[in-house]
């Protein structure tokens, strides 16, 4: 073999299984593990997927297992039906849960620990986008890593057609990623943005054809999955840190995370691999 070719070295270890539930509280939310992959997805199709509180409870609740258990290494969040990531909060809920000021500020803190759990969220998170991403659910998205969008999707936060307010915390993240121009566009028109639209601002990575985007999207995580653990969440928090405020940087942090690599298992692993021209194995040690 002169020339590396990961599908000759395809191992017994590596072939297809099938996906094992991970337990969550509210059947809203589905959780399930394969193949070094997690996928938590939200299944209230019905309304567009619509977030409800027990719903954000389920998030973290997932998101905390996907985070403690070490076979998962990159997590996919999506949304049952094919019509909707996301069409935001299940508004039906507001009168019961968010029409007093503490009823307000208790929603308001489950759904801001929702958002910190994705954010802060170790591992890789890609958002896998069909149909309507709009107000939470375009929230949930932009808190993701990566975003893969069907061409038919649409974007938007309409809160200013709903008087709802935004913290500037939570308006952080879509400053970050399309700046200060497009971000004020998005909120001040309250429009819908075409998938095409979206990828010109920066709000997404790809787009692809709806008919592609189950594979589309698990190739993406696989292949990130079957990447050295260490390198990945250490590029993950130097970037992570760089978007911060240059007084709130934990470069200390960054650099322990550099050396780790360098002093890894994995790294010799790559080495031998790379001489050897086979497929590395990396165990995240």
């Amino acid at each position: 073999m002169n020339a590396y070719d990961a599908s000759a070295d395809v191992v017994a270890a590596d072939s297809p299984s099938a996906p094992v539930a991970v337990p969550v509280s509210t059947d809203r939310i589905i959780a399930e593990k394969a193949q070094g992959v997690g996928r938590l997805r939200l299944n209230q199709p019905e309304k567009r997927n619509a977030i409800s509180y027990s719903m954000w409870l389920g998030i973290v609740e997932v998101m905390k297992a996907f985070e403690d258990d070490p076979e998962v290494r990159t997590v996919v969040i999506s949304g049952e039906g094919g019509r909707a990531f996301s069409a935001g909060a299940d508004i039906s809920e507001f009168e019961k849960n968010r029409s007093t000021a503490d009823q307000i500020e208790v929603y308001n803190h489950a759904t801001h620990i929702a958002y910190q759990t994705i954010t802060r969220f170790p591992k890789p998170v890609i958002a896998r986008i069909e149909g309507f991403c709009v107000g939470g659910g375009m929230a949930v998205a932009l808190c993701a890593d990566l975003r893969i969008a069907t061409d038919d999707s649409t974007f938007g936060i309409p809160a200013a057609k709903l008087g709802l307010g935004y913290s500037h915390e939570h308006l952080r993240p879509l400053v970050d990623l399309v700046g200060p121009s497009f971000a004020k566009e998005i909120l001040f028109t309250a429009k819908r943005f075409s998938a095409a639209e979206a990828q010109g601002m920066g709000l997404v990575n790809r787009v692809v054809a709806r008919s592609d985007i189950e594979a589309f999207t698990l190739d993406y995580a696989q292949t990130i999955a079957d990447n050295a653990p260490l390198t990945v969440r250490a590029c993950k928090m130097s970037i992570s840190e760089l978007t911060k405020d240059p007084d709130e940087r934990d470069l200390s942090l960054c650099r322990e995370m550099v050396d780790a690599c360098f002093a890894s298992e994995d790294y010799k692993e790559g080495r031998a691999a790379f001489v050897e021209k086979r497929r590395p194995r990396f165990r995240g040690c």
